[in-house]
């Protein structure tokens, strides 16, 4: 398990000294997902939000916020940026909107942090200008997607798994109809899979009926 650099000998909290790292070009990219109602999200689309252009102010916070991580995040470095972006992406069929942030920068330190936050003040901004809408919009994650640079190299995060409400849900179907005689190497099939296949009223009455019944019944049906 690595050390947390962020920890001095005594666990106390500090500033790392970069000093000693070589400047290279690093860059990283980030993701949020925002999951809103269908009207506020048809609000987005068409502009008629009452806050005016949504997505022109996200993408504006989430730049503005890129460049002012150091100020949010107690122990990050102030680094120069030398790009910062943000697009955001439209998911119909989820109500939804993918926010995806990125930054480079030449520094002593990677800009993970910086593309983070502009994904989540992003993110925040769209609830902010639709919550007279709808107040229980989710942001629902907030993600480091890749970077690159450093000591530590390339990071790529996996994909994503598509949400349980995308996932195609399967259900077990029993047949209220009696199953066909199925027959293996000349013989019948066994008296509990014709049961397992028979009408419910019929298994119900093979349940309560007497020993006797029950072996009438069974002769009648031929097990």
């Amino acid at each position: 398990m690595s050390k947390l650099t962020h920890l001095d000998e005594r666990g106390a909290a500090r500033m790392v000294d970069v000093s000693a790292k070589a400047v290279t070009a690093r860059q990283a990219e980030a993701e949020a997902v925002i999951v809103l109602s269908q009207e506020a999200f048809d609000a987005i689309v068409s502009g008629d939000a009452p806050k005016g252009d949504v997505l022109a102010a996200a993408r504006l916070a989430g730049i503005m916020a890129a460049k002012k991580t150091a100020e949010l995040i107690p122990l990050c470095h102030p680094i120069p940026l030398t790009r910062a972006a943000v697009e955001i992406e439209p998911l119909p069929d989820r109500h939804a909107f993918r926010i995806l942030a990125s930054a480079k920068t030449r520094a002593e330190t990677g800009v993970e942090m910086e593309a983070l936050t502009a994904a989540a003040v992003a993110a925040l901004t769209i609830y902010d200008m639709v919550k007279a809408i709808d107040r229980g919009a989710i942001i629902e994650s907030v993600r480091l997607v890749s970077k690159t640079g450093g000591k530590s190299g390339a990071y790529s995060a996996a994909p994503r798994k598509p949400p349980l409400s995308a996932r195609r849900k399967t259900a077990l179907h029993f047949s209220t109809k009696p199953a066909k005689a199925m027959t293996h190497c000349g013989r019948k099939s066994s008296r509990w899979s014709v049961m397992l296949n028979a009408p419910r009223a019929s298994l119900r009455h093979h349940l309560v009926v007497s020993q006797p019944q029950r072996r009438l019944w069974r002769k009648r049906n031929q097990w």
